[in-house]
């Protein structure tokens, strides 16, 4: 039996519903990543789980213990949230202490829980400061040291790094692990930034039109995404994914791609003659100044992002592809317009339902 598990939680705000029949199970000590689009009920999701508003149906079960009847302070569950949600008249200090004084826990032991867990997240240089006088990073890690000072088994993460800048976010991915493995907590992290979901995550479950349509480990979820909808929301630059419709040709199976004929693996023989989504995303797709066999095309732009050139593709059928590859090469300084001949590496290919956008 799964330690924490969401067993048809739904909710609905008047005609709205934003939960609908969710369920997952989550073993003990596992980081589950909730991933969605804004707006998709994550932070939702985490409140029905604290407590903080009940359900219209289903439950939650800690231990296999349903929280129904269960008080939000008695379920032994922390959560930070995204605002920080830190109270301005205490100092960090007294704001970490809170949840332990409301348990009335001797105050030799809250000094000392403080201090370890301050730190252990490198803020007990600050601990006399009030919220004002603290930077943002400071702020986040006072609110995570909170949720984490009374040791819960289930640790609840409102996208905690959404408002701190790019330095402390990249800090944090790796920091955040540490801490919450010395713990033992059982995390539910919630965030809209599929780096940062793909970085953490133990698992990464996606939140979409109110349940969840894929619970996998990361490099799954992005390498075999069950639906059109789940790859767009994986990828920077997004995944390409154009209408085909493969056919029987001199050489085997074949459909058109930007103008350009391609043949298929012989293991997807069982696409001829049927309307379906191709997606290949840009690190699988070679872009050659020469010709080389691949299908012509034209290179419209070239930017650089992180460390790959991103690369905007036009195809004589008026398609468009978006391409990628480490910097480093012959195309790092190339401005323009360019011929261009694309390939296809189709081992990494998605083949997608044209209706119903589900994964063949």
């Amino acid at each position: 039996m799964a330690f924490l598990e969401i067993i048809g939680l739904s909710k609905a705000f008047k005609d709205h519903k934003v939960i609908d029949n969710a369920s997952i199970a989550i073993d003990k000590g596992e980081f589950l990543v909730v991933f969605g689009p804004s707006g998709c009920g994550k932070t939702v999701f985490l409140r029905l789980i604290a407590g903080m508003m009940p359900p219209d149906s289903g439950d939650v079960a800690i231990d296999g213990q349903s929280m129904a009847d269960i008080n939000p302070e008695d379920r032994d569950i922390g959560m930070a949230f995204q605002n920080y949600a830190l109270y301005p008249h205490m100092t960090a200090f007294n704001n970490i202490a809170s949840p332990l004084r409301s348990r009335h826990v001797a105050e030799t032991q809250v000094v000392e829980r403080v201090n370890e867990t301050a730190r252990m997240l490198r803020i007990d240089h600050v601990l006399g400061h009030l919220p004002k006088e603290l930077s943002q990073g400071q702020k986040q890690r006072t609110a995570l040291a909170r949720s984490l000072v009374g040791r819960p088994s289930v640790v609840l993460l409102d996208d905690p790094l959404r408002n701190v800048d790019a330095k402390i976010r990249y800090e944090m991915r790796f920091e955040l692990p540490r801490v919450l493995r010395r713990y033992e907590s059982t995390v539910i992290y919630v965030t809209q930034d599929y780096k940062e979901a793909m970085a953490l995550g133990d698992r990464v479950a996606v939140l979409v039109d109110g349940g969840f349509r894929q619970a996998a480990p990361p490099r799954q979820i992005y390498d075999s995404p069950n639906s059109t909808r789940i790859a767009r929301l994986f990828g920077d630059p997004p995944i390409n994914l154009l209408p085909v419709r493969p056919t029987p040709g001199h050489a085997g199976i074949e459909m058109n791609v930007a103008g350009g004929t391609v043949p298929l693996p012989a293991d997807r023989a069982n696409l001829a003659g049927r309307e379906c989504t191709f997606g290949i995303r840009g690190e699988n797709i070679g872009v050659s100044l020469e010709p080389n066999g691949g299908i012509p095309m034209t290179l419209d732009a070239i930017t650089p992002v992180n460390n790959r050139l991103v690369m905007l593709l036009g195809g004589n059928d008026g398609a468009e592809l978006f391409a990628s590859c480490p910097q480093g090469g012959p195309l790092d300084h190339l401005r323009g317009r360019h011929n261009a001949w694309v390939t296809l590496d189709l081992t990494h290919a998605h083949f997608f339902d044209s209706g119903n956008g589900a994964r063949i």
